[in-house]
């Protein structure tokens, strides 16, 4: 449930959605996400690491992209996961130039197509 934070946030529950009201009255919510699952060619793990990291600069260029995690799950399993507020969000970076890159780059570092999975948000905290 929605309440208030100790940090000038106010958190209400409208639409069926979790919403942050800023002290300067700025609204961010999330309501969707993605999960981006990688599994690295052998001997190519530096290089997806490199690629991820790299990727922040474009991803922070993404007014609808709310938050972006690139992780590491193992020596060559690595992820992505992001939150938008609605589904035009999430398309739009589906359309980027993150998810270009990837895809383009994926038959050189990748053992297989990257598993992408769409995702709702029950809660979060930002």
């Amino acid at each position: 449930m929605c309440h208030e934070s100790k940090q000038s946030h106010v958190y209400r529950y409208d639409e069926g959605k979790c919403r942050v009201v800023t002290s300067s009255k700025e609204e961010l919510m999330v309501s969707v996400g993605l999960y981006v699952h990688l599994q690295a060619k052998p001997g190519r793990e530096d290089d997806i690491g490199a690629f991820l990291t790299g990727a922040l600069p474009l991803v922070e260029a993404e007014p609808a992209t709310r938050a972006w995690f690139a992780i590491r799950l193992s020596e060559s399993e690595f992820g992505i996961f992001d939150v938008f507020p609605d589904h035009e969000g999430r398309l739009a970076h589906l359309d980027g130039p993150v998810a270009a890159a990837l895809l383009e780059r994926a038959d050189d570092l990748l053992e297989a197509p990257p598993d992408i999975r769409t995702i709702d948000v029950l809660a979060f905290k930002l």
